[in-house]
């Protein structure tokens, strides 16, 4: 045998034995795909399945001929791949709707009332009840009810409230009064002098918002905002001249004054004031950022107004508005910004405006904005502010609660913490000159300082005073047993106290009108209706 036929041979044999290895492979048999076993609870039976590996939720419902409504639930969810052991519950859940009549009933109101005294009540209106018709919506889930929610209201008849008069006039000690004290209550304008127990009103429109609410420098007139009815009219800025008889209101011709409007420091018949334009959407404006003036001539003609500061974005978050406050030398206003206390100067033929003081403005998350309180020395020459986090740091966090009080000096252009952590609404207020122990011309600050700083929005207020380097600052009201300020500007008398001869403060507290010791801290109220929203003090 040659080696070429052995050769052959091998692979031959080769050959053969791949191909039985081949047909053997192909007949392998299948292995059986294994079954799972599974509890289904549903419509209050148990039931035992077995379903082939590999089976959903859906298709092991499909099998067991379980039938799922719109509002059923299942668990574990129908794309789910089950285990051996699993369980599958299907809870049937329907609603039902049902609509019934039901009582509105009616509130109670209670007005007091200074004319009445003190404990003495009176019915003004009857209470009546309202009716409603509520459709509800029942949630059953397998038979049983689990949830009964109102889903529409309609009111048939409005209830009408019971309003009871309560006596207020409560029997206050009268007391001297330094300059003219005027304050709103209920929409009018009243005025207090000579003494405590001495007033009169003096606008009795019943429409005053209390958005600007100033006396003149020397008293003899009120400046005011009062609502308007005029379709795209925020309101309408009048004054009245307090020693005419019967008291003179004259429309000076401005409308839309929502955050600033004054009287010159000099001159009680110039006023200058700030505008914004009404919009629909909150905060119901967007502000102008600019000033105008207005002379009433001794006549009571009201001239041309002049533009002092043309309408501008006011910086940072200006939409909301910029607040103003006059030099004592009337050569210039401190404009208050979010975003830091800038001062228009009116020296030159074209005023200026200048940043003075910058700072982080403050982000509320909200459809306001906070603008710093501004006030002057008497001298002119310091101006107290509030800044959102130091002086000069313009570049730090905009939520941070950290709000200091501080003074800027003017002839160093530098300022300087009086007093950290106050809140965001603290409000310095200056003193006019006093004598200090030594005799010495001094003055001092009041401000107010947060209860809980660091949610100073919303937060209570107590009446703090010190020396205007920021030394022996104390609390004077309310104690620790009050609940504490709502935010707001508080105002010195224009001399001492006739009776005491200390300097006091007018403070409103619970809808009241309180005077404040500034040496003693003693608060007395002035009135009792609880209806006060504004004061001034000259």
């Amino acid at each position: 045998m040659t080696a070429v036929t052995r050769l052959l041979r091998r692979l031959g044999l080769a050959l053969v034995l791949l191909g039985a290895v081949a047909a053997g492979g192909c007949q392998a048999p299948a292995r059986p795909r294994a079954a799972l076993q599974v509890t289904l609870v549903a419509d209050g039976e148990t039931r035992r399945l077995e379903v082939p590996a590999g089976t959903t939720v859906r298709q092991a419902l499909e099998q067991a001929g379980v039938e799922l409504g719109p509002l059923d639930r299942v668990t574990p969810p129908e794309y789910t791949l089950l285990t051996d052991g699993d369980t599958i519950t299907v809870v049937r859940v329907r609603e039902e709707f049902e609509t019934q009549e039901e009582v509105i009933p009616f509130e109670r109101q209670t007005l007091r009332n200074e004319g009445l005294p003190e404990g003495e009540t009176r019915l003004v209106q009857r209470g009546v009840n309202g009716r409603q018709e509520v459709t509800y919506r029942l949630v059953y889930e397998d038979g049983q009810l689990v949830a009964r929610q109102p889903v529409k209201v309609t009111v048939l008849e409005e209830p009408v409230p019971e309003i009871v008069m309560v006596g207020a006039r409560a029997l206050f000690v009268p007391r001297p009064l330094a300059g003219r004290l005027a304050y709103l209550a209920g929409g009018n304008a009243w005025l207090m002098e000579t003494a405590t127990d001495q007033r009169r009103p003096v606008v009795v429109t019943g429409d005053l918002d209390g958005r600007v609410f100033r006396l003149s420098y020397d008293g003899s007139r009120l400046l005011f905002t009062r609502r308007s009815e005029q379709e795209g009219v925020i309101n309408t800025l009048w004054m009245a001249v307090l020693d005419a008889d019967p008291v003179e209101l004259i429309d000076l011709g401005i409308a839309n004054v929502v955050h600033f409007a004054d009287f010159s420091p000099r001159n009680p018949r110039y006023v200058v004031a700030s505008t914004v334009e009404p919009r629909d959407a909150p905060p119901g404006w967007q502000a102008n950022n600019d000033l105008v003036a207005v002379i009433v001539t001794p006549g009571g003609t009201v001239l041309e107004p002049k533009v002092l500061l043309e309408p501008n974005a006011g910086g940072v978050y200006g939409w909301w508005g910029n607040d103003f406050a006059w030099r004592p030398d009337v050569q210039g206003l401190a404009v208050a910004r979010p975003d830091g206390v800038a001062y228009l100067d009116l020296t030159p033929d074209e005023p200026t405006l200048e940043m003075w003081l910058p700072f982080t403005p403050y982000q509320t998350r909200s459809d306001w904005a906070w603008v710093p309180g501004v006030a002057w020395s008497p001298d002119g020459q310091v101006l107290f502010a509030v800044t959102h986090g130091p002086p000069g740091e313009t570049n730090g966090d905009e939520a941070a609660p950290q709000f200091h009080l501080v003074a800027y000096l003017t002839a160093w252009e530098q300022a300087v913490i009086l007093a950290p952590d106050v809140g965001m609404f603290a409000y310095p207020a200056p003193s006019p000159w006093q004598e200090a122990p030594d005799g010495t011309p001094t003055y001092r600050v009041a401000y107010l300082q947060a209860i809980t700083p660091h949610q100073s929005e919303l937060s209570r207020y107590r009446l703090m005073v010190m020396d205007r380097d920021g030394s022996d600052a104390r609390a004077l009201f309310p104690g620790d047993e009050g609940i504490g300020l709502e935010p707001q500007r508080v105002h010195w008398s224009p001399q001492p106290m006739p009776d005491s001869g200390h300097w006091a403060l007018a403070v409103l507290y619970e809808g009241d009108l309180y005077l404040v010791d500034a040496v003693t801290g003693e608060a007395q109220p002035l009135t009792g209706d609880g209806q006060v929203v504004a004061v001034d003090w000259k």
